[in-house]
């Protein structure tokens, strides 16, 4: 087999291929696959269907001014927002997102290292994991759990009958 044909064979199993087969580059990716991934789900301007091939666009720019336009096909509209929005997420942020959450979830952190690739825990513990927001009710849910273990049974109060006369049971 030649060289060329070799390739060819080889990227056929991408997901993420560009008109001739290639796998995409990280910029037509981001362009092509991701933005427009993100405009659909409504996390980076949204469009809306407004009537027969009638498709509203709505971006915010880097000022915050939301901006609108309409298309006459989804997919204009959708490649436009990608195009004009500002921010969004980045699919770095996924890996991001995932340690954050198994250690969140409780796995330990070697465990979060290790399927990260990371050689040292501290890169994961201080570059990819952050707090969530619901980090305060979680620290005092484990207060309240551990400390609940670490008190004795509590005793029922005796019935008055069993008390002698002046309210004092000893």
């Amino acid at each position: 087999m030649r060289e060329y044909d070799r390739r060819v064979v080889a990227v056929r199993g991408l997901v993420f291929r560009d008109r001739v087969g290639r796998p995409l580059r990280r910029s037509n990716f981001r362009r092509r696959v991701w933005l427009p991934s993100l405009v659909r789900a409504g996390l980076l301007g949204q469009v809306a269907n407004t009537g027969p091939h009638r498709y509203r666009a709505g971006w915010p720019d880097r000022e915050g001014v939301e901006w609108s336009a309409e298309f006459t096909t989804e997919r204009e509209a959708v490649a436009f927002v990608a195009a004009k929005a500002v921010g969004g997420m980045r699919f770095h942020d996924l890996r991001h997102a995932y340690a954050t959450w198994l250690v969140t979830d409780g796995v330990p952190i070697n465990l979060v290292q290790r399927v990260m690739g990371h050689e040292q825990a501290s890169t994961t513990l201080n570059r990819y994991t952050h707090t969530p927001d619901d980090y305060a009710a979680r620290v005092l849910a484990a207060f309240d759990s551990s400390a609940a273990s670490l008190l004795p049974p509590a005793r029922e109060t005796p019935p008055e009958s069993t008390l002698d006369g002046d309210g004092q049971d000893l």
